[in-house]
This record gives C-alpha cells, sequence and structure tokens, in this order.
C-alpha cells in the first residue's frame, strides 16, 4: 500500500502560480510513476501530467504544457506540480496517483493504483 497526501492547492487568481506537493509514504516511492489528474465539477477526472520513476521522463496534456512543470524527489517522497499562467479552467479538484508499473507513462486513470484524497485549487477571473 502506498498512502498519498496532497497539499499546496488555494485561490489565486489569473495568471497566477501555485505549487501541489504529494506526500508518500508505505513502500518504496521510486518504484512507482507518478501522475497528477484533476476533476472539475461535471466533468471526469482528466489526465494534466505524469513523471517516470527515477523523474528522467515527463509527459503533460496539451491543455498545460508549458504551463505546468511535474517533478520529484525521492528522497523525500514527494512528487510535485508547479503551475504558472493559471487560467479559470484550471480550476479543479487536483489529484496526485501511483503507478505500479514504473516503466512506463500512462495517461490513464483506471491504470493508476493508489490515489490521494485532493487538493482544490480555484483561480478567478
Amino acid at each position: 500500500q502506498v498512502q498519498l497526501v496532497e497539499s499546496g492547492g488555494g485561490l489565486v487568481q489569473a495568471g497566477g502560480s501555485l505549487r501541489l506537493s504529494c506526500a508518500a509514504s508505505g513502500r518504496t516511492f521510486s518504484n512507482y510513476a507518478m501522475g497528477w489528474f484533476r476533476q472539475a465539477p461535471g466533468k471526469e477526472r482528466e489526465f494534466v501530467a505524469a513523471i517516470s520513476w527515477s523523474g528522467g521522463r515527463t509527459y503533460y496534456a496539451d491543455s498545460v504544457k508549458g504551463r505546468f512543470t511535474i517533478s520529484r524527489d525521492n528522497a523525500e517522497n514527494t512528487v510535485y506540480l508547479r503551475m504558472n499562467s493559471l487560467k479559470p479552467e484550471d480550476t479543479a479538484v487536483y489529484y496526485c496517483a501511483a503507478d505500479q508499473n514504473k516503466w512506463v507513462i500512462r495517461v490513464a486513470p483506471g491504470l493508476y493504483d493508489y490515489w490521494g484524497q485532493g487538493t482544490q485549487v480555484t483561480v478567478s477571473s
């Protein structure tokens, strides 16, 4: 089992920045690829970004490419999502997730094994 706890969400004006953190505990953090997803009211959960177990590879949804950066610190058992140039359409609950298949980066939420409880991000116009 892996326990994931997100933090860093909040209310920010359009154009602002936030950094989300996801702290992991339980099994060896570096055994997992990690992803960030988000879910807005009335919408399905969607992929935002993912990072390989070593941090050497990343992948982003087109909607956030160039604005968001995913990173990880395996010594601190933490994955981050730096969000710049935020837009009102980025408003959602953001979740981090762990994938036991650490060798690939995957975008489908159903392929991830463990999830955090989520943190709310609200971007005002």
